[in-house]
């Protein structure tokens, strides 16, 4: 083998390291966005309970005066909500089929479960705590009475690790 040949072999395997390693980048890269796509299918899964919650929604709207509740603070109040949406932000927690035992002027008390979605739960699957709503702090907001605080209770094992959770709904 003479000089030129070594030359020219040390040329390609230089060539056939570097372009090895651009391959391996670009399949790390992809690998890194296909798993992060599980992570935006996974907000997807979600769609068919968070449809089915609106549908429940807006069936009781505020009569006879009685305090409502607004859904994260907006629209009209609505009296004796089956569904409430805990966290606004992202609806990963809503209080749902809530039966309330009294409902008043100045609160109302009913029961119900707590779905929280697997990303917020930290689980593989969507969870369900069964809870105690308490409404409370009655207001006039934009014309209209509503509760502006909900107190939550668990009955046993808790989402987030506190037995009793205090929201603000105005």
């Amino acid at each position: 083998m003479t000089d030129r040949d070594r030359e020219g072999a040390r040329r390609f395997s230089g060539r056939t390291a570097l372009a090895t390693f651009a391959a391996v980048t670009a399949l790390a890269a992809a690998g890194v966005w296909f798993s992060q796509a599980a992570d935006r299918a996974s907000a997807v899964d979600a769609a068919p309970k968070t449809s089915a919650v609106r549908d429940v929604k807006g069936a009781a709207k505020a009569t006879g005066g009685l305090p409502g509740v607004r859904d994260c603070g907006f629209g009209e109040p609505e009296i004796k909500p089956k569904v409430i949406t805990l966290t606004c932000a992202d609806a990963a927690m809503v209080a749902t089929g809530i039966t309330w035992e009294r409902y008043g002027a100045a609160e109302a008390e009913g029961k119900g479960v707590v779905q929280v979605e697997k990303a917020a739960a930290g689980a593989g699957t969507d969870a369900g705590f069964p809870a105690t709503f308490r409404l409370y702090g009655a207001k006039t907001v934009d014309g209209a009475r509503a509760f502006t605080g909900l107190e939550v209770t668990y009955e046993g094992s808790t989402p987030l690790g506190d037995s009793t959770e205090m929201y603000n709904l105005a």
